[in-house]
């Protein structure tokens, strides 16, 4: 039987009314953890990893409250076993006693059976009528590559025990169910009991009733089927995930050139304005050293030569000494000076126009890269779209499988690719 789960009435913290309190001592605690510790046992280093990579408003807070308010998985699951009836199998009698022995038997063996359901809570009831045992258990898997890599699927733990799901009346889960019979049958051969394989008494049933069952396996299909697409849903939503994520990456890429921009051309701008005013004012200039220049190639010649012969009041000697020499001398001075000065400024210029010839092609370098980055951000959001349209017009499990078969081609073209660099490289040699 497969049960919802109570484990408070597992542990008898409340007894219902088919249960004798007086034989209470009689049943068997295998184990009762309090089922969040252990999901942070399985998932918090798996949580941790997962939200390092994802944004705040996808990150998981607590897995167990995201599992028990969602729809595609259950917390835990509960079997419950029973061999006989309270008629051949009353908990009171010999026959009772020998079924606790099997059923404690097989309990002891099913953990080690199913390493992908971890029991955290098990009891052999003695104080009902035939005795049965209960075992809780959360299905979870490692190494996924959805979501979280361990994380919590009945279907796939089931598989990777190696129940693949195959027709409605084939999945994983009642191909598992058959094969835990099987097991409890070879414990009770063990101990002299057949199983008894009772066939479906549905020709007995009338016709109302049997329309309920076959409604009944209609609901259990659609519910099979309804977890399925579920879990497709869900490894789209991964994908679309990576997209935004992808998306939000350009756009902060395009934020930060659109300033880097902005900073270039502030500066650029900055550096015209001042080799502006630099050209400004050597053209004001130009004329005047123009004429400085010529004064200073007229005066730069030895004073001895420059200078006439002195009157007849005054000897040459004393004329050329005393009075001319000296004024010609510090005429050629400041003309050499202010010629040296003149070179100066035109170099200061030459550079100030090479710094503004370099941040303009920086300018137009990052004027080009942002133009790039626009229309990277345009094509993202158009595959984001066209991912969306393809999704709804071929359904998820078609759009899946075209994506694993073409990231299959593209393997097998980079490995024959490889191949052909490989062989090449070896015949040149």
């Amino acid at each position: 039987m497969v049960g919802k789960g109570s484990v408070n009435h597992n542990s008898r913290k409340f007894h219902a009314k088919n249960t004798d309190p007086e034989r209470s001592h009689l049943n068997v605690e295998y184990c009762n953890e309090d089922i969040r510790d252990v999901y942070h046992e399985l998932f918090e280093e798996a949580r941790i990893r997962y939200n390092a990579k994802q944004r705040k408003d996808r990150q998981v807070k607590d897995y167990y409250e995201k599992i028990a308010s969602g729809k595609q998985e259950k917390p835990f699951h509960e079997i419950i076993l029973q061999i006989g009836n309270k008629d051949d199998m009353g908990a009171k009698t010999e026959d009772g006693q020998l079924a606790a022995k099997v059923l404690d038997d097989y309990m002891k063996e099913f953990q080690q059976r199913n390493p992908t359901l971890r029991v955290f809570s098990a009891y052999l009831h003695m104080d009902e009528a035939t005795p049965h045992l209960h075992i809780d258990f959360i299905p979870f898997i490692t190494e996924s590559k959805r979501a979280m890599d361990t994380r919590v699927s009945l279907k796939q733990a089931l598989a990777r025990l190696g129940f693949k799901g195959g027709t409605r009346s084939k999945t994983e889960w009642n191909q598992w169910v058959a094969s835990e019979k099987e097991h409890l049958a070879a414990v009770m051969e063990r101990y002299g009991i057949e199983w008894e394989q009772k066939g479906t008494h549905e020709k007995h049933l009338s016709v109302l009733d049997f329309q309920k069952q076959e409604r009944a396996k209609e609901v259990a299909n659609l519910e099979e089927r309804k977890a399925e697409l579920l879990e497709e849903n869900s490894a789209f939503e991964a994908i679309n995930g990576a997209l935004c994520d992808q998306l939000a990456q350009v756009n902060e890429e395009l934020d930060s050139s659109e300033e880097e921009l902005s900073q270039s051309r502030q500066e650029a701008d900055k550096a015209k304005k001042q080799a502006d005013k630099y050209q400004k004012r050597i053209d004001e200039l130009a004329p005047k050293v123009k004429n400085m220049e010529r004064l200073a190639a007229e005066f730069s010649v030895d004073p001895e030569e420059l200078l006439p012969e002195a009157a007849i009041v005054e000897t040459g000697k004393a004329y050329r000494e005393k009075k001319a020499k000296p004024l010609v001398e510090k005429i050629v001075k400041v003309l050499r000076s202010v010629y040296s000065a003149f070179l100066d400024l035109s170099n200061r210029f030459e550079r100030l126009q090479e710094s503004y010839s370099r941040e303009r092609s920086r300018n137009e370098y990052l004027t080009g890269r942002l133009q790039e980055t626009i229309d990277e951000n345009r094509e993202l959001r158009e595959a984001a779209a066209d991912m969306e349209c393809v999704k709804a017009v071929f359904g998820s499990q078609k759009v899946e499988e075209a994506i694993s078969q073409a990231k299959q081609q593209e393997k097998v073209e980079r490995e024959r690719k490889q191949t052909m660099k490989k062989k090449h490289d070896r015949e040149a040699i």
